[in-house]
Order: C-alpha cells, then sequence, then structure tokens
C-alpha cells in the first residue's frame, strides 16, 4: 500500500508522519536519545495532532517509537536539568496539554510499543486508546528517584488505569516493570513478540476502521467524557452520542445492510 507524508506546512524533525489509507502513523523519531521528549518533539507531535485532526480520511492512529530499544525513554533530563520552578510548570504544561491533546483526539490512537516506555514514555502511552506492546518492553515512572513527580499526567492516568494502590507503588517506588507485568494490572491491552508488533496494531488498527468512522469517534467520547462523571451524568452523555449516531448516512448504511445481509459501505458521514 502506497504511504505518503501527510504534512501539510511544516518539516518535522524529530517525528514523522504517515499514512496509509485510513491509517496514519505517528513515529517519535530521536532514536540516538531513546525517543526522549524534548520541547522541539512535543511541539511536533502537537503538529502532528493537527494534521490527523484535520484530516477527515484518517479513521485510526498508531504512535509509536523510532528503533527496537525504545518507545520513549521519558522527557529529555537534559533539557529538564536546570530548570526552575517556573520552568519546570510550563514543560510540565507543554506536555499535559499535547497529550491532553492525543488524549481527546475524535480517532483512536493504538500504541505500539517497544523497549522502554519510561516516565514521559509511559504517560504518552498511558494518552493513548489502546496499549499493544512488544514482549522486550519495561514500563515505569521513575521520576522521584530524579527528585521530581511525574509531570505529564502520569500522577492522573496511572491510577485510572490500574487502580489507587498500584498506581502509588510504582509511583513512590520508581520500579520498572516487564511487558507481562504490565499486561496482568492492566496497562497494557496485548503482548506479542517484537518482530509482530507493528503488523498487530495495524491488525487491530484494520478492524477499528471496518467499523463506522462516526460511531467509533463517538464511542470514544462518550467513554472519555462518561469517565469524569457519576453514572447519571453518565448515561446522559452516552444517550447524547447514541443520538447524534442517527444523524448520519453511515448509521443508515450500517442497519440496511445488515438487514439486507450485504457488506457494509462505510463513508464517515
Amino acid at each position: 500500500m502506497e504511504i505518503k507524508n501527510v504534512i501539510l506546512e511544516e518539516e518535522l524533525k524529530n517525528v514523522t508522519l504517515e499514512k496509509e489509507g485510513n491509517l496514519a502513523i505517528i513515529t517519535i523519531n530521536r532514536p540516538k536519545a531513546l525517543n526522549a521528549l524534548n520541547s522541539d518533539t512535543l511541539k511536533d507531535l502537537d503538529v502532528a495532532i493537527t494534521n490527523i485532526e484535520n484530516d477527515n480520511d484518517i479513521y485510526c492512529v498508531i504512535l509509536t517509537g523510532a528503533g527496537e530499544k525504545s518507545f520513549v525513554a521519558g522527557a529529555d533530563i537534559a533539557e529538564m536539568k536546570d530548570l526552575d520552578s517556573k520552568g519546570g510548570e510550563e514543560f510540565g504544561l507543554l506536555g499535559n496539554k499535547v497529550f491532553r491533546r492525543l488524549e481527546t483526539l475524535n480517532k483512536p490512537v493504538i500504541a505500539a510499543i517497544s523497549g522502554f516506555a519510561l516516565g514521559g514514555g509511559c504517560e504518552l502511552a498511558m494518552a493513548c486508546d489502546i496499549r499493544i506492546a512488544s514482549e522486550k518492553a519495561k514500563f515505569a515512572q521513575p521520576e522521584a528517584g530524579l527528585g521530581i513527580t511525574p509531570g505529564f499526567g502520569g500522577t492522573q492516568r496511572l491510577p485510572r488505569i490500574v487502580g489507587l494502590g498500584k498506581a502509588k507503588e510504582l509511583i513512590y517506588t520508581c520500579a520498572m516493570i516487564n511487558a507481562e507485568e504490565a499486561l496482568r494490572i492492566g496497562l497494557v491491552n496485548k503482548v506479542v513478540p517484537l518482530e509482530n508488533l507493528m503488523d498487530e496494531a495495524k491488525k487491530m488498527a484494520a478492524a477499528i476502521n471496518a467499523n463506522a468512522p462516526i460511531a467509533v469517534k463517538l464511542c470514544k467520547d462518550a467513554i472519555n467524557r462518561g469517565m469524569q462523571v457519576d453514572m447519571d451524568k453518565a448515561i446522559e452523555i452516552e444517550a447524547e452520542d447514541f443520538g447524534k449516531c442517527f444523524d448520519s448516512e453511515d448509521q443508515v448504511e450500517g442497519m440496511t445492510a445488515f438487514l439486507e445481509r450485504r457488506a457494509k459501505n462505510f463513508k464517515n458521514n
């Protein structure tokens, strides 16, 4: 399948963005620095997200890191070392803004994780909808050992994903866990051999893309918004998004195809 670059205006230095049909692939591309996140990389990622957000032909996203050693080894310590409290807060806000955009992007994002997902790398993976890890993947929030707290959402997303007690254990001790332990505690969805990682991520993306894109988008919206409120409000959110589906041609196509026992032809409208 033809792969084409989808960057419209700006040339990215530390991130690549490719398109395969209805799938976008973002790669954090600083392999010599184990794909560590500095300000420039975060800004590149922000540009990539904007491009994907504005491309109606993209239905699903895979986020990965260049090379086999590291998904993302963390935020760039060399950049952080001499920051004062204001600079630290601004760096944290930048990372959190970009990760929150990824988390609320109106398309599902699959993290394909090889090697290290430490600190900001673990936090980046947690901002994705689904996480697939290679057998060699390692996860940790090691910030307390560096004299800081997790700064890109780790103190908030990790407890929501693995539970309060386990999150506190991992954050307080800075323990590094392997892929199987990450699977056991629910931090990742699936563990696969390294050589199969991208194929498995693309296979899952294809299964997502076979469904109505508008419906998938609204499923993500309902889940994300509903998890932040009580059940009564959450049900209202679900009903709202459920109702929106009936304004789409894809809803008519999906139900008509079902009744006519034929293949569906969704057009994202």
